[in-house]
C-alpha cells in the first residue's frame, strides 16, 4: 500500500530483494565468468575466495537499493531518500508534476511489479521508484495526477462559504481515443523503423565474421563457383525474395512486441499511454503542456495510406511523444484533431510558396546531385574503373533529384487557422506540424544568399515544445513578416512599422 500523505516514510515493496539480484547476476555475468576462467587457468587455490563473491555479491548489491530507498508523499512533494554513505533527497511539489510513467520489464511482470518515472518538466532528471507492487504503482500514479489537479485549483474555484477550502475537481470519465487493431499489421513492412534493427544485426555478423572458418579465400572461391553453375538472375530472385520474407518477419514481430495491448486514453487531464508485449510501458502527458502534433507520412507509408503520430509538448523527456503506430492515415488525423480541439487542423488546403519556391526545392536537390557526381568522378578517375558505370550514374542521379525535388516542393505550404499554425514540410516523407499560436515564444528570419536573390526566407517559430522550432520554409519574404505578425498580434508590430 501506498502512504497516505503525512504518514510517514515507506519502503518499495520487498519482491525488489528478488528483482534486484536477478539483474545484477545479468549484469555481471559476463565479467564473473571472465574472472573464473582467468582463475581456474592459473591458480586453484582462490577458488574459496571467488565462489563466495559470485553467490554472494549479486543479492548484497541487490538487497542494498530495497534496504536504503524510501519515499513519502506530503501535503506539497512527493519525496525520495535513497543511498548508502551518500545520502540523497530527491523531492517533487505536487503541483509540478507533469508526467507520471509506469514500465514493467518481462521480470517485472513475472514479480508481479512496476516502475514508477515521474517527471516534473524542470530537467531531464526523473523521480524513479523501482519497483512497486502493480496495484500500488497505478494507485500512486492516480493520487499525484489527482493532487496535482487539487493543487493547481485556483482561488476564483474557493467556495466562499469555506475560504480554506479547495473544491475537488470531478474526476472526467476516461474517454478512449484509440486502441490497437490488428489490421493495422499491414503497415509494419513499410515502416523502415525496424531497419536499424536488422542493420545492427548485420553489422555483429560483419564485425564477428572473420573469425569463422567459413570465411577464407578457398571457402570464398568454391561458393562462388558453385553459384555461378547456376542462373546468376535467379540466383539474384531468390535473394531478393529471402531478404524480404526476412523483413516481414523482423517488422511485424516488432510491431507486435512494441504495440500489444496499445491504448491511448484521455483521463484526469492527460494523455495516458500504455502498450508492450515483453516490457510494457504506460506513458503520461499532460494535456496542458501538449502544444502541438507532428504527422509524419514515409513515402513507404504513404503509398498505402498509412501515418505515424507525435504530440509536441513542454516538459516532456525529448519534447516528441509518439502516440499512434503506424496506422490508417484517417485514424491519425482524428487522434490529432481529438488532441488539438480543432477539427481539420491536419487536413486544412495549405498555401502554395509560388514558382520560386519550387525552383529552389528543384536546385537544392540538382545541386545535391552534382556533388555526389563530381565525388564519383574523382573516385572513378583514381580507381580507373568502367566510365560505363559513372555515365549511367551522371543520368540516372539528376532524375532521381528532380523526382525527390518535385515530391519535396508538393510537400511543402503553410496556413494559418484561428488558433494553430500549420506547416508542411519533408523531402521524401511529407511531414506536417501543427502548432499553437499562443506556444509560440519567439520568431526567426532567416535568409541564404540565394534566398535574398530570390526574395524567399525560412520562417522559424520558437518554442518550449518538441524540438523547440517549427519551420516554415522557402516563403516569400514578406508574407513571412505578415504570417508571423497575425500568428503572434502584437509581438512584430514595432519592427514592421519601423520597417514600413
Amino acid at each position: 500500500m501506498i502512504p497516505a500523505p503525512g504518514e510517514g516514510w515507506a519502503r518499495l515493496d520487498p519482491r525488489k530483494l528478488l528483482l534486484d539480484p536477478v539483474k545484477a547476476i545479468g549484469q555481471a555475468i559476463v565479467p564473473v565468468v571472465v574472472a573464473v576462467v582467468g582463475i581456474s587457468r592459473s591458480d586453484t587455490r582462490f577458488w574459496p575466495l571467488v565462489l563466495p563473491l559470485v553467490v554472494l555479491g549479486p543479492i548484497i548489491l541487490g538487497a542494498l537499493p530495497w534496504l536504503t530507498t524510501h519515499y513519502r508523499i506530503t501535503d506539497s512533494q512527493i519525496q525520495v531518500r535513497s543511498g548508502v554513505l551518500n545520502k540523497r533527497t530527491s523531492t517533487a511539489p505536487l503541483d509540478r508534476v507533469r508526467s507520471v510513467d509506469l514500465e514493467a520489464s518481462l521480470l517485472h511482470r513475472v514479480l508481479g511489479l512496476q516502475k514508477v518515472q515521474v517527471g516534473t518538466g524542470v530537467d531531464d532528471d526523473r523521480i524513479t521508484l523501482d519497483a512497486l507492487a502493480r496495484a500500488d504503482a497505478h494507485a500512486l500514479r492516480t493520487t499525484l495526477l489527482r493532487r496535482r489537479e487539487t493543487t493547481d485549483v485556483r482561488p476564483t474555484d474557493l467556495d466562499p462559504a469555506e475560504p480554506h477550502a479547495p473544491v475537488a475537481p470531478s474526476a472526467p470519465a476516461s474517454v478512449l481515443l484509440a486502441r490497437i487493431d490488428w489490421s493495422w499489421l499491414r503497415f509494419a513492412p513499410f515502416s523502415l523503423a525496424r531497419l536499424v534493427l536488422l542493420a545492427g544485426a548485420v553489422g555483429v555478423v560483419a564485425q564477428f565474421g572473420d573469425d569463422l572458418p567459413i570465411w577464407n579465400q578457398e571457402t570464398a572461391t568454391s561458393a562462388w563457383e558453385w553459384v555461378t553453375q547456376f542462373a546468376l538472375v535467379a540466383v539474384a530472385l531468390a535473394l531478393a525474395v529471402g531478404g524480404l520474407a526476412l523483413w516481414l518477419v523482423v517488422s511485424v514481430t516488432g510491431y507486435v512486441v512494441q504495440w500489444w495491448g496499445f491504448r491511448l486514453v484521455r483521463e484526469h487531464g492527460s494523455l495516458h499511454l500504455s502498450s508492450g508485449l515483453f516490457t510494457t510501458r504506460s506513458i503520461t502527458v499532460e494535456e496542458a503542456k501538449v502544444r502541438g502534433v507532428e504527422m509524419v507520412e514515409p513515402v513507404l507509408l504513404r503509398v498505402v495510406g498509412g501515418a505515424e503520430m507525435s504530440t509536441l509538448a513542454t516538459g516532456v523527456e525529448d519534447g516528441v511523444t509518439q502516440v499512434l503506430p503506424p496506422c490508417p492515415r484517417e485514424v491519425a488525423v482524428g487522434v490529432g484533431g481529438a488532441v488539438l480541439g480543432e477539427t481539420g487542423a491536419l487536413t486544412a488546403p495549405l498555401v502554395a510558396h509560388g514558382p520560386r519556391a519550387h525552383r529552389r526545392a528543384w536546385f537544392r536537390q540538382l545541386r545535391t546531385a552534382l556533388e555526389v557526381l563530381v565525388a564519383a568522378a574523382v573516385a572513378w578517375w583514381f580507381a580507373d574503373l568502367s566510365w560505363a558505370w559513372f555515365a549511367a550514374l551522371a543520368v540516372a542521379l539528376p532524375v532521381v533529384a528532380a523526382a525527390v525535388g518535385e515530391a519535396s516542393y508538393r510537400h511543402l505550404g503553410h496556413a494559418l487557422l484561428d488558433r494553430h499554425l500549420v506547416a508542411g514540410g519533408g523531402t521524401l516523407a511529407r511531414v506536417r506540424t501543427v502548432l499553437e499560436t499562443d506556444g509560440i515564444i519567439g520568431w526567426v528570419v532567416s535568409q541564404s544568399w540565394w534566398q535574398r536573390r530570390i526574395g524567399l526566407a525560412d520562417l522559424t517559430a520558437t518554442t518550449a515544445a518538441g524540438t523547440e522550432r517549427v519551420l516554415v520554409r522557402d516563403v516569400r519574404l514578406e508574407v513571412a513578416v505578415a504570417l508571423a505578425d497575425r500568428a503572434t498580434p502584437g509581438m512584430l508590430t514595432p519592427f514592421v512599422e519601423q520597417g514600413a
